[in-house]
């Protein structure tokens, strides 16, 4: 059952599903639901087939939402599963200055001569280092991570530290390689909301220090990246670089930062994606989560936890964490 909420702007798409029924392409608008699959005559098979043909199908969105003779259902009573499914998925990495000042100092040596405050310093310098350079640090995600705003969350057995990452996702409308920062945000064709989870534990490969992370490990079991609830239209969002990110614990605020914390805004991780890789209709890209991880608070996920991640005008997901049963 979802949780009636209106997102930013006129109308927003998702993917929905009756009882017993197989999951539809959907508009949402004024808390009610439009079957795409019907009421559009190209009837496209999920939702990525209609961001592939965005431009021309967006001002057909905006006239359908207006239309209250269509045949709306209620948002209530369907199941909201995860808004698109990408064929890639692009994460950045120590994207917020405050939140990778705070793992640094938090995974420092025990060793380290510096006080707390020398060390925040110096990594502060390294991530406007970083910004000044245009050197964004991005790696890929598998699409088999992806589940839905309302599903649970299996931690595995092997987490010994699975911790959250909320964070903004862009989701790309028009194929996009070599494009300029400027052209960047032409390529976007909405926004939703994601929640990165890693285990700690497993991020550096302790037997080959040398080569450094292990993505593979760390972030990409079964239903890793709860996605959505909804796409909104980049249109309804005034400002990417200027949103609200919150995530709360058991009802405790965790996390609770503004986007303007980034260090590379949407434009330049589209940009900087491109120069290397070709973005296609429906990838995402994850710009990065702020501070207030568990690895900051001491407390990590743990069975029966319950994560309610929003961004500002993009909705609400709420997930629970459920311990791995063999």
């Amino acid at each position: 059952m979802a949780t009636l909420a209106q997102p930013a702007g006129p109308f927003a798409l998702g993917t929905f599903s009756a009882p017993d029924r197989e999951p539809f392409p959907g508009l949402l608008a004024r808390e009610q639901v439009l079957d795409l699959s019907r009421a559009l005559d190209w009837a496209p098979a999920g939702l990525r087939a209609v961001v592939e043909r965005w431009e021309e199908t967006l001002p057909v969105l905006h006239a359908l939402a207006d239309d209250v003779t269509l045949d709306w259902r209620p948002l209530a009573g369907l199941r909201v599963h995860a808004p698109v499914e990408p064929r890639q998925i692009f994460q950045s990495g120590a994207n917020y200055r405050q939140h990778v000042i705070d793992l640094e100092v938090a995974h420092r040596s025990p060793d380290d001569p510096r006080t707390v405050e020398e060390a925040r310093a110096e990594i502060a310098a390294v991530m406007d280092r970083r910004a000044a350079e245009d050197l964004p640090y991005v790696f890929i995600g598998l699409p088999s991570t992806i589940a839905g705003p309302y599903d649970d969350v299996v931690l595995p057995d092997w987490a010994e530290q699975p911790d959250w990452e909320l964070e903004l996702a862009a989701v790309i409308g028009r194929p996009a390689y070599r494009v300029s920062v400027a052209e960047a945000l032409e390529h976007v064709a909405g926004y939703t909301i994601a929640n990165d989870l890693t285990d700690r534990a497993t991020v550096f490969r302790r037997d080959m220090k040398a080569i450094g992370t292990d993505w593979l490990r760390c972030k990409n079991a079964p239903g890793f990246t709860p996605l959505g609830p909804w796409l909104v239209p980049a249109g309804s969002v005034a400002d990417p670089g200027d949103l609200r990110v919150t995530l709360k614990l058991n009802g405790d605020t965790m996390q609770d930062e503004s986007t303007k914390d980034m260090l590379f805004g949407v434009a330049r991780l589209v940009s900087y994606i491109s120069r290397t890789a070709r973005l296609l209709p429906g990838d995402l890209v994850l710009t990065g989560s702020p501070a207030g991880n568990g690895i900051h608070w001491g407390r990590l996920l743990r069975d029966g936890d319950v994560m309610e991640g929003s961004v500002t005008g993009l909705g609400t997901q709420r997930t629970r964490c459920v311990k791995e049963t063999s």
